[in-house]
């Protein structure tokens, strides 16, 4: 298969560049791409689709002011939500790295918008007649307030509809497997060595909670998001914009996405300040502890089969060893480790990139943009994959969970308030020594009856101290 190699010529104020023909695209992306091939990477399609909405927000805005004609307007209109139904993706061309503030990308869309809407109007790609990137489409705008208010509406969006359902789930599977495993009691384990014995499903339990309580601040930290600053255009001071076009615009957004979107108090921080994204940043690292934290805590668990604590067992879903037959590894668990190490890393750069604006702008935006998009998404996708392809197949091994919950030496602390401290140190370590139990000690050197060890070592009784009745009864899903 060949390419067209046909080209059209495109002029600005620095001179003329070929363009491909059949490129929506002009000469301003051209450029972007000629001087910054540099990653190969692209803006995430969330943050297209965020930009063509504003722009057909932008469009419905200036044309009930009376500032753009209503025909020029409804093929803007049109443009852009073919864009954001998701055509003309090969057409966003621009490099992530590229010139400070995204005006590069802004451009690519302003380019495409503008080539499609003349189109739709009976002109031709590239003539700028009928509908001009800059006049028509950019119009009482500047990639000052686009592209923060394209960063926040692609977050949003990318937060509330992508991630944060899907850690509910997570959340919601992890609180099912703490019911199914109630009953089964197993060792507590403290610095990795014997505790006291707890029940698998309060460990699981645990691992519910922690995740509902990120979600809590992940939904916090995103109201932040929701305050656009579009209307400011360039430096904040709303120049060659008409009165009520910013709250026109931002209605329209809310509308469109279906989010609380409002207008900023106050246009010129919305676009100085990267705090917002900040913070939803520094939510999702610390999702990204937990996770990594509690993906850890079930790889030892399911550690073995024979020679770790086999506690649990996960779903096999790849060999796990080229040499080694039949080994099987916690795939979809290391997995997610790797994505919580690209989620910190991501916080890294983005905290970087936000403290380096100057004055009325930041310039490195487009470097905040991309990694608070990849951030959600690959821990989005990762939450659901954890949970369908790991978590909603693991099983537990009783049998096992009990024999180390027998053996354990944290055992010894349920006889320190009628034996004493000392002396219960004497039986633990006499039942470490000769390879016993805590209770065959305690019974072999007549220190209790039978039967006064079986009432104080009573597992069960053990697993529910005061307080435990109560945790169970707040099993309520998000």
């Amino acid at each position: 298969m060949t390419r067209d190699k046909r080209t059209r010529q495109e002029f600005d104020f620095l001179g003329k560049v070929k363009v491909p023909a059949g490129a929506y695209y002009g000469i301003q992306t051209v450029r972007a791409a000629q001087n910054f091939p540099v990653s190969g990477l692209r803006a995430h399609p969330e943050m297209v689709r965020a930009t063509a909405m504003i722009k057909k927000a932008a469009a419905l805005a200036n044309a009930e002011l009376g500032r753009l004609e209503k025909r020029r307007a409804a093929a803007i209109v049109r443009a852009c939500d073919e864009i954001s139904g998701g055509k003309f993706v090969d057409q966003f061309i621009v490099d992530v790295f590229q010139m400070g503030a995204g005006t590069s990308f802004h451009m690519n869309v302003n380019e495409v918008v503008a080539n499609r809407a003349g189109e739709i109007m009976g002109g031709r790609r590239g003539e700028y007649r009928l509908v001009h990137p800059n006049d028509h489409v950019n119009m009482g705008q500047s990639t000052n307030d686009v592209y923060p208010t394209a960063m926040r509406l692609g977050a949003a969006v990318l937060l509330w509809e992508h991630l944060l359902p899907k850690l509910g789930g997570l959340e919601a599977s992890f609180l099912d497997k703490a019911r199914e495993f109630d009953p089964i009691v197993k060792s507590g384990r403290t610095h990795l060595q014997d505790a006291a014995p707890v029940r698998l499903g309060r460990e699981f339990r645990a691992y519910s909670r922690a995740l509902g309580k990120c979600g809590k601040f992940i939904d916090k930290a995103g109201q932040s998001l929701l305050e656009l600053g579009i209307g400011g255009s360039a430096v904040g001071t709303g120049l060659n914009t008409a009165p009520g076009y910013r709250e026109r615009v931002v209605r329209h957004l809310a509308r469109m996405s279906g989010l609380k979107f409002r207008p900023s108090d106050d246009l010129m921080e919305a676009m100085q300040s990267m705090r917002p994204f900040v913070e939803v940043s520094a939510a999702l690292r610390g999702l990204a502890v937990e996770l990594n934290r509690l993906a850890n805590d079930l790889r030892l668990l399911a550690s073995g089969p024979r020679t770790g604590l086999g506690e649990i067992t996960v779903p096999a879903v790849a060999p796990g060893s080229s040499i080694m037959p039949g080994k099987v590894n916690p795939s979809m668990l290391e997995m997610m480790n790797m994505v919580c190490y690209q989620v910190m890393g991501c916080d890294l750069a983005l905290c970087g990139a936000a403290q380096a604006g100057q004055l009325e702008l930041n310039v490195m935006m487009p470097v905040v943009a991309f990694n608070l998009q990849l951030m959600i998404e690959i821990m989005g996708n990762a939450l659901e994959l954890v949970k369908t392809k790991c978590l909603e197949g693991i099983r537990a091994n009783k049998e096992r969970c009990l024999e180390y919950a027998e053996k354990s030496l944290g055992l010894a602390a349920a006889l320190s308030p009628k034996l004493g401290y000392a002396r219960t140190a004497e039986i633990a370590r006499e039942a470490l020594k000769t390879d016993k139990t805590v209770r065959t000690i305690a019974v072999e050197k007549e220190i209790l009856t039978r039967t006064a060890a079986e009432r104080l070592l009573n597992l069960k009784k053990l697993t529910e101290a005061p307080g435990r009745a109560a945790m169970r009864s707040t099993g309520k899903k998000r």
